[in-house]
C-alpha cells in the first residue's frame, strides 16, 4: 500500500499538491478507506482515461483547467469549479481538452 500524501487535520490546496507531467497523467492518493477514496489527478492536454465502468459511485471535481467527462456516451464540458457524479456501473471516461487537475472521490458500498 502506498503512503498517503497527507495526514489528517492539515490545511492544504489540492491544486498545489500535484504537478503536470509532459504527455502524462499524475495521480496521488489523498485518502484511502474501506468505504471509499480520494485521489488527486493532473492531466496534460490530450491525455485521457479510456471508457470504463466501476462498481461504485464516483465524483469528479475539476480544480484547474478544462476537460470533457463522458458518461453513458454523453459528453460534459467541465472547467475549474465544476463537479459531476459518475454513477456506479455506467461507462465513463475523461479527456483533457486542456491541462487540468481534478479530485476523484469514490464511494464504495
Amino acid at each position: 500500500m502506498e503512503k498517503l500524501l497527507f495526514e489528517h487535520s492539515n490545511v492544504f490546496r489540492f491544486a498545489e499538491k500535484v504537478e503536470y507531467s509532459p504527455e502524462g497523467i499524475v495521480s496521488k492518493r489523498i485518502l484511502d478507506k474501506p468505504v471509499g477514496s480520494v485521489t488527486l489527478f493532473a492531466f496534460d492536454k490530450g491525455q485521457r482515461l479510456s471508457t470504463h465502468s466501476a462498481p461504485f459511485d464516483a465524483m469528479v471535481q475539476v480544480i484547474e483547467g478544462e476537460s470533457e467527462v463522458v458518461i453513458a456516451e454523453k459528453p460534459f464540458q467541465m472547467k475549474a469549479g465544476d463537479t459531476i457524479i459518475m454513477p456506479a456501473g455506467i461507462p465513463h471516461g475523461v479527456i483533457a481538452t486542456e491541462k487540468f487537475k481534478m479530485v476523484l472521490t469514490m464511494i464504495k458500498g
